[in-house]
């Protein structure tokens, strides 16, 4: 069971093509107390950008019409999300270069898959906790207590 005693608050969109990926994803996080919207391509992510208005976007860079780093370096030219929300890659891609270019594109954080539903959190509420992020309420972890979950993400 996942323990929710400390909520977190704040908007987190997903992108990720994975349906079991981006299942477990939402669900986590959803019981930590964010509030979720998820996608499964990225035909209508600035569409959904603009409407959901999140404080953070989960990247997978491996998309279907447009990879992840055009995604990025999108998002980084257009002044509406260029410091206002903070981008988080989940990704299965490992080498140093792509992170490095994903962070040099504008990235705010890189987890490689497979990650811990707690990394996942962790970094999540990090990015909710920088300073062009204006949230009301605590910043805390939301631990794991489900093996269960944690084999899935491995996946």
């Amino acid at each position: 069971m996942i323990s929710t005693s400390h909520q977190q608050s704040g908007r987190v969109l997903i992108l990720e093509k994975d349906n079991s990926n981006r299942v477990l994803f939402a669900d986590y996080l959803e019981q930590c107390g964010y509030q979720v919207f998820s996608l499964a391509n990225e035909q209508k992510i600035f569409e959904s950008l603009a409407v959901f208005n999140p404080q953070v976007l989960i990247l997978n860079l491996k998309m279907t019409f447009i990879d992840g780093f055009s995604i990025i370096e999108q998002l980084r030219s257009h002044s509406r999300w260029q410091h206002e929300l903070a981008i988080l890659v989940v990704s299965g891609y490992s080498l140093s270069t792509d992170k490095q270019r994903a962070y040099r594109l504008g990235a705010d954080a890189y987890l490689t898959k497979p990650m811990l539903p707690i990394e996942l959190s962790e970094t999540v509420a990090e990015l909710m906790s920088l300073e062009r992020v204006q949230l009301s309420g605590p910043q805390l972890s939301c631990p794991v207590e489900k093996p269960l979950l944690e084999n899935a993400l491995r996946k």
